[in-house]
């Protein structure tokens, strides 16, 4: 039997890069799949289509992430299309670096309602459903960054913070509804963003890791489906650091 067979996972801005990797590794396991992005366009219904040919029940859902009322809609309609939601995985996030001297408001503001208030905005219209249920597993996806902080990026490394204290306080506050929260902190991770950085900083970063490479969108994916399968069902409140030993 497959890891997940059985469950419906949700997964916030997934129609590619991170969060389309934990989806598809997340059906490959047997889970429905939910997704969440600001618009569903060709890339997120190319991605729906790689999803369904794994065999699974599959819908992309236009929404804005960080708005509370949208939120609350598309997580009944998820409720109503799929008939259950045991699983959430907040990964919708976006970066406005800058300098703190130099950081507009407006930067600082884009940045805390995507990555954080959108995990609220969904932790909150959830948590009753996996009440009923008598179980579910929250998976925040955080990054290195929100443990040890990042000169130029205090808001990201602020946003990236609080998700691991958010999954810290739902644990304490729905252990004994059997619902598990916890958050994954990814390293240096080879996506589009940061192949576009020249080579040279690529290898500087390469020489940081132990590991001596940097991680793969694959790398993230399986540690989401370790905890949100019964393989973790006594782990909560942990955030577990995916990052080659970068920063132990």
């Amino acid at each position: 039997m497959k890891l997940l067979e059985g469950k419906v996972a949700l997964i916030t801005g997934a129609a590619r890069g991170i969060g389309k990797a934990i989806a598809l590794k997340m059906a490959s396991e047997g889970a429905d799949i939910a997704f969440t992005d600001l618009v569903i366009d060709e890339i997120g219904q190319a991605t729906e289509q790689e999803i369904g040919a794994l065999g699974v029940k599959v819908k992309g859902y236009a929404s804005n992430a960080a708005d509370f009322a949208q939120t609350e809609a598309v997580v009944a309609q998820v409720k109503e299309d799929f008939g259950h939601i045991d699983i959430l995985v907040n990964n919708a996030g976006i970066t406005k670096d800058g300098l703190m001297l130099r950081m507009t408001e407006a930067q600082w503001d884009a940045v805390i309602n995507v990555n954080l208030k959108s995990a609220f905005n969904f932790i909150h219209a959830l948590v009753p459903i996996m009440m009923r249920q008598r179980g579910g597993s929250i998976i925040n996806m955080a990054s290195v960054v929100g443990v040890h902080g990042n000169a130029g990026q205090s808001n990201y490394a602020a946003s990236k913070a609080g998700l691991i204290a958010l999954a810290k306080s739902v644990a304490q506050e729905m252990g004994s509804r059997g619902i598990r929260a916890n958050a994954i902190a990814p390293g240096f991770i080879d996506t589009a963003m940061t192949q576009s950085l020249p080579e040279a900083v690529r290898q500087e970063w390469a020489q940081r890791i132990p590991l001596r490479r940097g991680g793969t969108v694959d790398d993230i994916a399986n540690v989401a489906i370790f905890l949100a399968s019964d393989l973790s069902s006594y782990v909560t409140g942990q955030v577990i650091q995916v990052d080659g030993g970068m920063n132990m």
